[in-house]
């Protein structure tokens, strides 16, 4: 077994770094063959995710938040959604909130995490597939997406997209607060602060080739997983082999009425759809250009801009995870 990982020096305020030495060791103890790339931007994570499945690495690890899990996942595909290698994608979360390993019931303790690489085993994870712009581009206000765009993006994501509030919270709750506060609270702050501050937006959308505008609207989600941020959930029927993605739009939503809102969104309970709350399932979902709100967040990072085209990707992903520990 050859394994490339993928460090980020800077996950959790830079304090990932005293854990590297001890998988290092682990790694030698068992005679594992690897390489190790340490990244400097979160950009270095897909670039040396790319390289190492083009070199045909068994395993490709990604030691640090979900923001380098992302990354390194979009390093195993093509811009059609094929996978370009038979590599594994194995997972050690240093970063404030493991989203993508709670949703999946991946290992968060180190040694149980390197044990299941040596274990091997594996599960299929469906992922999604979003095109964007790299630049906002007014010309496309009103408009879908256009394939032929000179800045056209193509990336992959594990847990959620946000369109709406997604953006400024996860830009506050970035920004070192939450090392102070805490994962919940800082998060939780952070969307306080940009509820005061937001307006609702009228967005056109097309779901599953049928256009409509939603009225109002503070955030739509579009996602595979249960835990999508910090502890918001969306309680979502997807199964394992669903290639289908989950829409949760909120919209028409008074201060006070956010408050039953987050409850809700906190509780991971289910719910009935309502004027303000409403879940559907989709197998592609395109939110077209708009000046009052342009810019799209995903996997805990604003990055990029409308319009945008979101579906699963072409193929599920070969996840290392012990057999008995995946849930759904």
């Amino acid at each position: 077994m050859r394994c490339l990982l993928i460090l980020n020096p800077g996950s959790q305020g830079g304090k990932s770094k005293a854990k590297f030495e001890r998988i290092f060791a682990f790694l030698h103890k068992n005679r594992v063959k690897f390489d190790y790339r340490l990244t400097k931007t979160l950009d270095d994570a897909y670039t040396f995710s790319l390289a190492g499945n083009k070199k045909g690495y068994d395993v490709i690890l990604a030691v640090g938040g979900d923001g380098t899990i992302n990354r390194v996942i979009s390093g195993f595909y093509d811009l059609q959604g094929k996978r370009i290698s038979n590599s594994k994608l194995a997972v050690i979360h240093t970063g404030t909130s493991p989203d993508f390993c709670k949703s999946y019931n991946l290992p968060l303790e180190i040694d149980q995490a390197l044990n299941a690489v040596l274990e091997g085993k594996t599960v299929q994870i469906p992922m999604a597939k979003i095109t964007y712009l790299s630049e906002y581009d007014e010309k496309l206000d009103g408009k879908p997406l256009s394939l032929a765009h000179e800045k056209l993006q193509t990336s992959y994501f594990a847990c959620c997209a946000n369109i709406g509030i997604g953006a400024s919270v996860a830009r506050g709750a970035n920004n070192g607060i939450r090392d102070y506060l805490g994962d919940f609270a800082g998060t939780l702050v952070s969307l306080i602060k940009a509820l005061i501050s937001y307006h609702p937006v009228n967005f056109s959308v097309r779901i599953d080739g049928k256009q409509e505008v939603l009225e109002k609207a503070y955030n739509i989600f579009v996602g595979k997983t249960t835990y999508i941020a910090s502890g918001l959930k969306v309680k979502n029927e997807l199964a394992l082999n669903d290639p289908r993605l989950y829409g949760l739009i909120i919209q028409k939503l008074g201060l006070v009425n956010w408050v039953n809102v987050l409850k809700k969104l906190y509780s991971g309970d289910e719910f009935a759809n309502n004027a303000a709350m409403s879940l559907l399932y989709v197998h592609k979902m395109e939110i077209f250009g708009n000046p009052a709100n342009n810019e799209i967040e995903f996997d805990g990072d604003p990055r990029g801009f409308l319009p945008c085209k979101i579906e699963p990707a072409g193929e599920a992903l070969d996840v290392i995870c012990p057999q008995d520990g995946l849930l759904r």
